[in-house]
This record gives structure tokens, C-alpha cells and sequence, in this order.
């Protein structure tokens, strides 16, 4: 059985946890996640998109999704960048309706439910990572703390 995992963390990273990161998405594979979830919001999903193309170079069966909240014209702008980043891009249709102001947090949840894994990198209690932390603890998802 396959499995996916996501990633959740804040904006800013100010420590080096590349290693950890890096270590985390291995050990991952070697349960038998082939999919990894990445909102691309900030520095550490950043680090992580960086992890798995590094692990794809050895296990090309493995897949990196952004998941977009709406639509955003820079991946019309860098397209050529997205395309050799993701596997795939999607906007989720469970939350195409969303308001744009509750987009994220619905694509937050909406990563939750389709992981059987979470990556958190969490350091205050607050703001939107916190929050999907918080959802994916309440959904009873395995947890990784970085």
C-alpha cells in the first residue's frame, strides 16, 4: 500500500534543518510514502520541496504535488520552474467555492485528509500552521515533529 505524507510549517526557518528534513522524507519513503503534499508557502515547504527532489533522484516512483489553494498567476509566470519542481499542481475542487481569505486553512484541511502522514515544523502556537497541526492531531494522523 502506498501512502502520502504533507508538509506544515511556519513561513521562516531560522535554524539549519536540512538534515532533518532530508533524514524524515527518507525514512518516509522507506515506509512506502510515494506522494508528498507541499502548499508552498514559505521557507520550510521550500526545504521540503528541495527534500524530495533530492529523493527522487534515487526513488522515481516518488511524487511532489503542490497543492494550491486558488489560482495564482505565478506558475503561468515561472512556469517553467513549477514544471520541473511538481509532479503535478492542483487546486483541490473541494475547496474551489472557498472564499480566498478561508482558501488556505481549507487547503490545509484538505491536505490533512488525503495524508496518512504529516511533516510539522512548529515552533510558536499560533497562526496557520499551528492550526493544521492542530487538525491533523484532532484527525489522528501520524504526526513528525522537525
Amino acid at each position: 500500500m502506498f501512502h502520502t505524507a504533507a508538509f506544515f510549517g511556519h513561513r521562516d526557518v531560522f535554524e539549519n534543518i536540512d538534515n532533518d528534513i532530508y533524514y524524515t522524507v527518507s525514512m518516509l519513503v522507506e515506509k512506502g510514502v510515494k506522494t508528498f503534499l507541499v502548499g508552498e508557502q514559505g521557507e520550510f515547504d521550500r526545504k521540503c520541496s528541495s527534500a524530495v527532489q533530492k529523493i527522487k533522484k534515487n526513488h522515481s516512483d516518488v511524487k511532489l504535488i503542490l497543492v494550491c489553494p486558488y489560482f495564482s498567476n505565478k506558475i503561468n509566470f515561472d512556469s517553467q520552474y513549477y514544471k520541473e519542481m511538481f509532479d503535478d499542481i492542483i487546486i483541490p475542487d473541494e475547496i474551489a467555492d472557498v472564499h480566498y481569505k478561508a482558501a488556505i486553512g481549507a487547503r490545509n484541511r484538505w491536505m490533512i485528509d488525503h495524508s496518512d502522514y504529516i511533516v510539522s515544523y512548529i515552533r510558536r502556537n499560533y497562526g496557520g500552521a499551528y492550526t493544521a497541526l492542530k487538525y491533523a492531531e484532532k484527525k489522528s494522523k501520524l504526526i513528525i515533529h522537525i
